[in-house]
């Protein structure tokens, strides 16, 4: 899971871009507001969802551009990851893979891709959903079919909630057959972010307590009880309350710091990215055991925020790993990484080879 070359066409404020890079840093600096980030959230393209800034696919096209834009990967073994938007439906994403028009949540199965953002720092604190969509990545890149379970459990929930507001009233046997595949895909989705949640909480045993402390993790506002029953039941109150008020869509990721036997939410900022930070590295390890390949990691302006010997423990983990983005204002934030890195300066729509 390497990205050896990415080209951007119309791409945020790029008009074209070209980057080859090896397999283990992909450094980028340059000044805020230069297009750092962009890059990453191209390489975030390269899995199902909206990348990093969950913004609309629309948004992402070069302003004053034709409209439309494109990411292009070619992979470490030879496979063409392809992705974009035609000015003809621009809100439409298209993907290609090898050349043939392929599914979004099929690159899924290709290529898992998991990042930090500083919008991140204080996902503890941040709402239910926010972590909600943090786990499911997690989940993702261990279980490439949670993509399809999760757009169409949202399928579902979004028709019932519909019908539910019929003011003639719902019909019987089409409510029951949305709240059964509701409850196929939902009660898929809250096992394999169980898994997921067990599968760390086993992985963060084996890890030393070190500059990213170990945290326990568990699910909360969804037992995962029976959910076709639980929907007919709250028929009355989710058609008062416009919306589903129970399954997997309403559970939240809770996060201790085990060490201090504390929620992650009341630690430091600092502490709550180290913590962060721990679980994107065990994490990792558990997608190359399960997968035979790391993810790639997307660090956006990390090094900035953490003291220079957290600094120093992050690059030393990441050693050898796999490949990961990194971006910084100042390549000095990146002293301590070998000759071996591939680095980029970025200029206002433009990279260039360091």
């Amino acid at each position: 899971m390497a990205i050896a070359r990415l080209a951007l066409t119309d791409f945020r404020n790029y008009r074209d871009a070209l980057l080859c890079s090896g397999d283990g840093f992909v450094l980028l600096s340059g000044p805020n507001g230069a297009g750092k980030t962009n890059i990453l959230e191209a390489v975030s393209l390269l899995t199902p969802g909206r990348g990093l800034r969950q913004v609309p696919i629309s948004d992402m096209a070069r302003s004053n551009g034709p409209g439309g834009f494109a990411v292009a990967a070619r992979m470490a073994d030879g496979t063409e990851l392809g992705t974009g938007a035609t000015a003809a439906a621009p809100d439409r994403r298209q993907v290609r893979v090898n050349g043939v028009p392929s599914s979004v949540n099929s690159l899924g199965e290709r290529l898992s891709v998991l990042w930090l953002t500083p919008a991140m720092d204080r996902l503890f604190s941040d709402t239910a959903g926010a972590r909600r969509r943090f786990l499911d990545r997690l989940t993702l890149a261990l279980e490439p079919g949670h993509a399809t379970h999760a757009a169409r459990y949202d399928a579902a929930m979004r028709a019932r909630n519909k019908l539910l507001a019929e003011p003639d009233g719902a019909d019987e046997a089409w409510l029951a057959a949305l709240e059964a595949g509701m409850a196929d895909h939902g009660e898929a989705l809250g096992a394999a972010r169980g898994r997921t949640v067990a599968a760390l909480g086993d992985a963060m045993t084996g890890l030393p307590d070190d500059d990213f402390p170990r945290s326990a993790l568990s699910l909360e506002g969804w037992d995962g009880s029976t959910l076709a029953a639980a929907l007919k039941a709250s028929r009355g109150r989710d058609a008062a309350a416009g919306r589903a008020t129970v399954g997997p869509h309403r559970q939240d990721l809770s996060v201790t710091h085990l060490a201090k036997g504390q929620p992650a939410a009341r630690g430091s900022t600092g502490e709550q990215k180290a913590l962060l930070i721990g679980i994107v590295l065990a994490h990792a390890g558990l997608v190359e055991a399960r997968r035979g390949a790391p993810p790639i990691l997307l660090l956006d302006e990390v090094a900035a925020h953490l003291d220079p010997n957290r600094r120093a423990a992050l690059f030393a983990r990441l050693e050898g790993r796999g490949q990961t983005w990194m971006t910084a204002t100042e390549p000095d934030l990146f002293a301590g990484i070998g000759a071996s890195a591939s680095r980029f300066q970025v200029a206002e729509g433009g990279v260039f080879a360091d």
